[in-house]
């Protein structure tokens, strides 16, 4: 059995993080959304099949050959058209029953687990509060000769939902679907869809199988969603105590660590520092002395916080740097950025309304009452700057020192 994950997209929501890099690689954890995404899949297939396009180089250099002891093989989608199109580039290397999932999603390894056992087609479905915004599936719970329930059909969004049983976008396929593929046509919106190529599928009477799933369903599709994503494989550690804390790093006589904390090999905790998990402290990362990290925090390869410097609930990517009495919260910085002595950032609103942060010129609701800042690789602040809640820097953005920035700065 296969994997074919797509890995293609520009994911331009998420900018300025995927101005350098392709959103499957974002971290989450102790690793990538795309690499935590194949670790799932591993125990149940043979081989991957990465569909790559925008900065698909990265991919390669990143995963490689192979996983986990398994190939990975990479085709390219070029031309970004659609979910049905992005499938349809596995077709030359694939011909035995596969899964296909985004490389950006965030799911429990039971979906995975459940979709390998389950034979022929498969459409994992979940119950949604609010179907009429979802594709809504119609399931036969008894029509179905192996005895698991049966896929009738698909809706997009309809003002009269079948059910409330949303398509989670995660599918096994046998071949068959190749040749639906072919046959699909382009939607309304100007993309070949892999809902209508089921469609086809079922028009030509073929069985899909209903996978029920009640566990997690993230798309790491906005900035704020990479906390969220963070805050719930964070979540996964277990423990509240010294004795689930995984230390392979140096952490000197006098730094205090409660909650489930792991300090990769090369890490290093100065005395004094002060550590509440879930946190991750990568391989190179540099704490303290006398700093104070809580939250579900993420502090990547290289990344030092420093003296008087308090993060929360915050994402630093490799090389970022808060030295000196700065404050991080509910943020996400990128690879290399700086902030300069006494950097503040805001996360709460003061009529406690929900922080907006605009994506792709639209001011958007996070539904996060509290929310930081994000910041794009290389961005620096000077002395004394205080960023406002929502705010976004942009890719190698400066701030002058003494600065309130109050907008957003150096995006398109």
């Amino acid at each position: 059995m296969d994997a074919v994950i797509v890995a293609a997209g520009k994911g331009t929501r998420m900018r300025p993080l995927t101005d350098e890099r392709p959103k499957p690689l974002l971290p989450v954890g102790t690793t990538t959304l795309l690499e935590r995404t194949m670790g799932q899949c591993s125990p149940h297939v043979d081989r991957f099949v990465l569909v790559v396009g925008y900065r698909g180089d990265a991919i390669r250099e990143a995963i490689g050959d192979t996983f986990d002891g398994a190939p990975v093989e990479y085709v390219e989608q070029r031309q970004r058209k659609g979910t049905a199109h992005a499938v349809g580039r596995a077709a030359d290397v694939v011909d035995d029953r596969f899964i296909v999932c985004n490389g950006d999603l965030v799911l429990d390894d039971a979906l995975f687990e459940r979709l390998a056992a389950t034979e022929g087609h498969a459409l994992t479905v979940t119950t949604v509060p609010n179907p009429t915004e979802y594709g809504v599936v119609d399931v036969d719970w008894d029509a179905a000769s192996t005895g698991t329930a049966r896929v009738e059909g698909i809706v997009e969004k309809p003002d009269d939902p079948p059910s409330d049983l949303g398509n989670v976008g995660v599918y096994a396929f046998e071949p068959s679907i190749f040749d639906a593929i072919d046959r699909t046509t382009e939607s309304p919106r100007g993309e070949f869809e892999i809902t209508d190529s089921i469609e086809l599928l079922l028009d030509d009477g073929a069985e899909i199988a209903a996978v029920e799933y009640d566990g997690t369903w993230l798309d790491v599709g906005r900035p704020w969603d990479l906390l969220t994503a963070t805050e719930t494989v964070l979540g996964e550690l277990d423990g509240d105590s010294s004795s689930e804390q995984l230390i392979d790093g140096t952490v000197e006589d006098g730094a205090d660590l409660h909650g489930p904390v792991v300090v990769e090999n090369g890490a290093r905790v100065r005395s004094g520092a002060y550590v509440e998990g879930p946190v991750v402290i990568r391989s190179g990362a540099d704490v303290g002395p006398n700093a104070y990290v809580r939250g579900a925090t993420v502090l990547g390869p290289d990344v030092r916080v420093g003296n008087g410097v308090e993060v929360k609930n915050s994402v630093l990517m490799a090389g970022a740097h808060a030295a000196h009495l700065s404050y991080v919260g509910d943020s996400v910085l990128g690879r290399d950025v700086n902030f300069g002595a006494g950097t503040v950032v805001a996360n709460l609103r003061h009529d406690d309304a929900n922080v907006r942060m605009r994506v792709k010129g639209e001011a958007v609701d996070t539904g996060r009452r509290k929310l930081g800042v994000v910041l794009g690789d290389g961005a620096k602040t000077g002395i004394d700057t205080s960023l406002n809640a929502g705010v976004v820097l942009g890719t190698g953005a400066a701030t002058e020192p003494g600065e309130t920035v109050r907008r957003d700065r150096g995006r398109e």
